[in-house]
């Protein structure tokens, strides 16, 4: 019979799966409690970084339907639960893996499947959300300018050459007369 303690515990990394939109998996042998405390101020306040036992790790992967991360479930584990944009996350794991030897990326899940760690890092190349929008944004409005001033380059061209006709027209009268003289 399993203990309230274990099926609590199951329970609540079953439901952090269910409520994440990305989850990494990383092996933190060697890391200190101040490094993983310096490690979780760096993750920030979307993303939840849980040391827990690998058994319970598989058994609530498995009930909440995050089927693939068995082999990565190996040694000691700690899981980063992301609520928030998957790319800062990895972008923060893969900054502290450099400084602190210590913490491996093991892989990760996103989007209904396993990810390898080769994956875990193209998404932290990746730019952020707020830059792709601001790209994005920038792209838009050039587009706009351009589209401006192709609608508004028929109306010049027209307020040209009908002032190019009065210019004409007016040298055209002022040397009419001086013939006629």
């Amino acid at each position: 019979m399993a203990k309230p303690g274990k099926v609590e515990a199951v329970a609540e990394i079953a439901d952090r799966f269910r409520g994440s939109s990305a989850a990494v998996v990383t092996e933190y042998r060697g890391l200190s409690m101040a490094q993983l405390t310096e490690l979780r101020r760096a993750l920030g306040d979307g993303v939840a970084y849980t040391v827990a036992k690998n058994t319970l790790v598989k058994r609530a992967a498995s009930e909440a339907g995050f089927d693939g991360l068995e082999d990565l479930l190996v040694g000691p584990t700690a899981i980063a639960f992301v609520k928030g944009e998957p790319v800062d996350a990895a972008k923060a794991l893969r900054t502290f893996a450099k400084d602190n030897k210590a913490l491996v990326i093991k892989g990760g899940y996103m989007d209904g499947r396993p990810l390898s760690v080769d994956e875990v890092n193209q998404i932290a190349d990746l730019d952020s959300r707020e830059v792709l929008l601001a790209k994005l944004a920038g792209a838009m409005k050039g587009n706009l300018t351009k589209a401006a001033g192709l609608f508004a380059a028929p109306a010049s061209q027209v307020a040209r050459l009908a002032a190019a006709l009065q210019d004409k027209r007016a040298a055209a009268g002022d040397a009419a007369p001086a013939d006629e003289s």
